[in-house]
């Protein structure tokens, strides 16, 4: 233990020197002829009056002198005044080859970043050959060193760059070829944007192009065609201040890759995951399976994935598709699949063979989440499951799940009687088909899901009440393209009831005739549909939108009416009990902006509005919209604020009326990384929940735009998270900037004290 606490000790007083040695030099162990490179001090262009720098030729530049310097910010213009790596560098003279001295020192030392290390003459010819083939032909930048005026052993560097005006395309000449492959590339040249006269020459774009017309050569049968096959050449004498530009093959384009291919046999080969087994034949019309047994796998599940036909022109599309199909499927742990090598073609058909793996068929899910907020509301939550991926072999999955969560109100005098708790089980049956009439437009390059579902639900706020929910339903899954995807719930039962409830429950609810009513017995016998189109942009940019559609109870309703039953609220029943009637809409949109490697800023925009009508006064309390917690206005626990500016006065029913018919929620987030798995965020989160109706039991709760902005609870904070691919752990810290209901202090910043605006939260996956 002494052992332990001396290191301990070491350690603290390495700290303190280090901390002493701000104003000590960073450079006393640098040779006569060695400068420290300290960053970039700036960029200039100078470009001819009336000409614009090209934002792309910026990002190149920039990329190209993107060297960082010691402690610097994520950026070659800015460091922190911390130099820890280079003060232990200079001043710790470290003799020890091991221990624990010998690892502080290797965990903190930085070798320093010289000016030669930077090699700026050569960072400049780079901006040059940048400059050309962006068609700035005879453009030059230089460089100069700025030595720091304390020390000159320390230097930032200037680079100028003097532009000329870029150049465009005069003359395009194409290929002009007889063979089929020149007429196409010659075809898809002539409506490209890229080689168009007047466009700007750069070489960026013709490789664009490249790249472009050989995937739809691949694509049309022409498997050995590359990128390298097709070939540029620039003339900037032939017609001045423009370049001509000519295609051609390449001279050593062999002749396979003129050759257009078609499909030849299929055959696939499947092994359980312990890799043995008897091979069994089996052949279909779509490819001949081989079957290691005993396996438990449909005849039929394998060729339902393939898009590959025999005789068909061969695709590299088709063979992308059956392999993201079989990956889908769930069930495998890997897939390949081999075509004939280019050495061994015989004809003009290419024989595939795919290779398939069984993954083990069970597999477990846990989660957890965890919150704390500092008006004394904590508690935990998680989430078990248990998944078999294929459970009667034709790549069905079989669901079990059960969540639980705990929440308690902590602090003297509270006792337990705000302690509850909620626990779940679900069980979802999924096949991947769609068992759905044929007039549903779906993609059959893609897996489509029909899933059943049952589920139970007990809510249980002692002293109270208990609750609990069932619903039973199913769901069909299908994508119209790679962009879009819908899922459609034509039918959806749930049956809520309270189990009990206390002369406090009914005390409370009594004065409120709009909260008992979202609380009453009843079905909600529910229809939903929801778009999803996710689609990343460009290699920066992507976005993310849902709209989701729900009506309850209509086609119950409507049937009662043609059966001549017609009265008011409540009237019409299911089974001797009302059921609910109403419709429900809301939309998500996330916009994800990638800054640079591992930065990112995520901005997400929610709004969703519901109305009760016919059968029902009120919306039913488990679909009514709620805010705050972990994935939400994170510096607020959930159902602590809203709706509107209406706030308990800090007894227990003002968690249940704390919900609304409207919601806004409106976040961003920047995110960043720190060192390996570990990443940071900054948040700044706003939104509330609003009543469509008055309430006069809720002074403040309906949508007003008098009030719609000072309602808004705005939130800030900052957050990690441990990414390691399939699993990230997440920790944020919210920190509470406006209240929108009366807290006793005026201002925009009217929370009571910054330790009361604190709210913490644990939880897995990112919040959107």
């Amino acid at each position: 233990m002494k052992h332990f606490l001396s290191h301990i000790a070491v350690f603290a007083i390495a700290v303190l020197s280090l901390s002493a040695l701000s104003g000590c030099s960073t450079t006393s162990r640098l040779a006569d002829d060695e400068v420290l490179y300290t960053g970039v001090n700036h960029i200039t262009y100078n470009a001819p009056e009336g000409e614009e720098v090209i934002s792309s030729v910026e990002d190149q530049v920039f990329s190209t002198i993107n060297v960082k310097p010691n402690n610097s910010l994520y950026s070659p213009y800015i460091r922190h005044p911390f130099p820890i790596g280079l003060w232990v560098y200079n001043h710790w003279d470290n003799t020890a080859t091991k221990g624990f001295k010998h690892w502080i020192y290797e965990k903190l030392v930085a070798e320093p970043v010289l000016v030669s290390d930077v090699r700026p003459e050569l960072r400049v010819e780079m901006i040059n050959s940048t400059l050309e083939n962006n068609g700035y032909f005879g453009s030059r930048a230089t460089y100069e060193l700025e030595f720091d005026k304390d020390n000159a052993k320390k230097a930032r560097i200037n680079y100028t760059i003097n532009l000329t005006t870029p150049r465009a395309l005069g003359r395009v000449m194409l290929i002009g070829g007889d063979s089929p492959v020149e007429q196409f590339i010659d075809s898809l040249a002539r409506r490209s944007s890229y080689l168009r006269v007047g466009s700007r020459y750069c070489t960026d774009s013709l490789d664009v192009l490249r790249i472009n017309i050989t995937n739809r050569l691949r694509n049309r049968g022409y498997y050995f065609f590359r990128p390298e096959y097709i070939e540029y050449l620039a003339d900037s004498i032939m017609i001045p201040d423009s370049v001509v530009v000519k295609m051609k093959l390449a001279d050593n384009i062999p002749p396979a890759a003129k050759v257009k291919y078609y499909i030849g046999n299929v055959e696939a080969v499947v092994k359980d995951f312990h890799g043995q087994g008897t091979p069994d034949t089996i052949v279909t019309r779509r490819a001949r399976i081989i079957k290691y047994m005993p396996l438990k796998l449909k005849d039929n599940l394998i060729p339902s994935c393939l898009t590959l036909r025999k005789g068909r022109t061969f695709s590299v599309r088709t063979i992308e598709q059956t392999q993201d199909n079989l990956s889908r499927m769930g069930v495998f742990s890997s897939v390949t699949i081999n075509t004939t090598p280019i050495d061994s073609i015989k004809s003009d058909s290419i024989d595939v063979k795919i290779e398939c793996v069984l993954d083990m068929p069970l597999e477990a899910k846990f989660e957890i989440q965890a919150a704390s907020k500092s008006n004394s509301y904590i508690g935990p939550a998680a989430v078990f499951g248990l998944t078999h991926k294929n459970i009667f072999g034709g790549g069905e999955q079989l669901t079990s799940q059960i969540n639980g969560s705990y929440e308690w109100m902590t602090g003297s005098g509270r006792g337990s009687r705000l302690n509850s708790y909620e626990v779940g089980l679900d069980f979802t049956l999924a096949f991947p088909r769609l068992i759905a009439p044929r007039f549903i437009d779906r993609s059959r390059r893609y897996i489509n899901w029909t899933k059943v579902n049952l589920s139970a639900d007990l809510l249980n706020r002692p002293s109270y009440f208990k609750m609990v929910q069932l619903s039973t339903g199913f769901v069909w899954e299908w994508h119209t393209n790679r962009h879009s995807s819908s899922s459609f719930t034509p039918f959806k039962l749930s049956y809520t009831k309270l189990l009990s409830h206390t002369l406090a429950f009914d005390s409370i609810i009594s004065q409120n005739k709009a909260v008992e009513n979202s609380f009453s017995d009843q079905f909600i016998p529910m229809m939903t549909y929801t778009y999803t189109y996710d689609r990343a942009l460009n290699r920066r940019n992507s976005i993310n939108f849902t709209f989701t559609v729900s009506e309850a109870g209509n086609i119950f309703s409507g049937i009662w009416a043609l059966a001549g039953q017609h009265g008011g609220v409540g009237s019409k029943e299911l089974f001797g009990t009302p059921f609910s009637q109403f419709v429900k809409a809301q939309a998500q949109l996330i916009y994800t902006r990638k800054i640079m490697t591992g930065h990112s800023i995520v901005t997400r925009a929610f709004i969703g509005a519901e109305h009760a009508y016919g059968n029902s006064s009120e919306v039913p309390y488990a679909e009514q919209f709620y805010i705050g917690g972990a994935n939400s206005v994170r510096a607020f626990a959930v159902r602590s604020i809203g709706p509107g500016s209406y706030h308990s006065d800090g007894t227990a029913n003002g968690y249940y009326d704390q919900t609304g018919t409207f919601k806004l929620e409106l976040n961003a987030e920047y995110r960043f990384p720190i060192l390996g798995f570990l990443y940071g965020a900054v948040f700044l989160d706003m939104g509330n929940v609003w009543l469509m109706q008055e309430d006069e039991l809720r002074p403040g709760a309906k949508l007003t735009a008098k009030n719609f902005l000072d309602d808004i609870a705005v939130g800030t904070g900052l957050g990690v998270r441990f990414d390691m691919d399939v699993l990230v752990l997440r920790a944020d810290l919210g920190i509470g900037i406006h209240a929108p209901y009366e807290t006793g202090k005026g201002g925009y910043y009217n929370m009571t004290s910054f330790k009361d605006s604190l709210a913490f939260h644990l939880a897995i996956g990112y919040p959107f």
